[in-house]
């Protein structure tokens, strides 16, 4: 069984900013399916597979993931966050990685103990338009019209990734998706 969750920021206001990268893949992964409110998340359950968007705010995020691990501990656990450090537009699939600034991250490495989980990391950062703008100010912006273009290629990519990682396993996926 693998929980894969998709870090974010919930209400409205942060539906399509930077930082609500992985809720918008969870939400193609989930394909129009209802998401139910338990352990301080929504989740979709099938048998092999729980999808997770965390409720309780980025910095919090390790909050709804360790308490999903407490109900499902036999669970591989994938992350998708936003990363600062990629440009708009790419991607990369890594395990057992320190949380590298990230503090949605951080939070789950505190909260569980450990950083031997899988990660998927989407490029959000645009060095032309962000200037000196601080990283936690920037995060919080929506995607210029011509990012939003790269951000849905690379959601979708994203999206496959996923579901390679649940079919074939982690090495493959990255012996595709890492190129």
């Amino acid at each position: 069984m693998y929980l894969i969750v998709g870090l974010g920021n919930p209400g409205k206001k942060y539906d399509l900013t930077r930082h609500n990268v992985g809720f918008r893949v969870l939400d193609l992964l989930a394909g129009g399916s209802d998401w139910e409110n338990k352990y301080d998340a929504q989740i979709i359950k099938t048998d092999d597979l729980i999808l997770a968007k965390p409720q309780t705010f980025m910095n919090k995020s390790g909050i709804a993931v360790s308490q999903l691990l407490k109900f499902y501990p036999a669970a591989k656990l994938v992350v998708i966050h936003d990363e600062l450090d990629f440009p708009v537009g790419s991607m990369k699939i890594m395990k057992n990685l320190n949380a590298a600034g990230h503090n949605g991250v951080q939070s789950i490495i505190d909260d569980l103990g450990t950083k031997d989980f899988i990660r998927i990391r989407i490029g959000v950062n645009n060095a032309e338009e962000r200037g000196q703008i601080p990283g936690e100010d920037y995060v919080l912006q929506k995607f210029s019209d011509n990012e939003e273009e790269l951000i849905k290629e690379i959601l979708e990519k994203t999206k496959q990734a996923t579901d390679m990682i649940v079919t074939d396993g982690l090495e493959a996926t990255q012996s595709k998706f890492n190129g």
